[in-house]
């Protein structure tokens, strides 16, 4: 259920900003469809991405994990 809570926040963060997957991705290094993948749960960002995720949206690990 964690893959789920972090897919739905990082969803809710990435449109609070109004910022496309494309960009999002593009400011990670990443494609739209990895940041597609996470946002459907599909898989889940590597603790280098996780990290940068949370320094991007001003969250914390706990805040954006669950």
């Amino acid at each position: 259920m964690k893959e789920l809570c972090f897919a739905q926040n990082l969803k809710m963060l990435r449109e609070s900003r109004k910022m496309t997957q494309h960009e999002l991705g593009e400011l990670l290094g990443v494609n739209q469809r990895t940041v597609s993948a996470w946002e459907k749960g599909i898989c889940e960002p590597s603790f280098t991405l996780l990290a940068k995720l949370c320094d991007l949206f001003g969250e914390t690990f706990d805040g954006i994990l669950t």
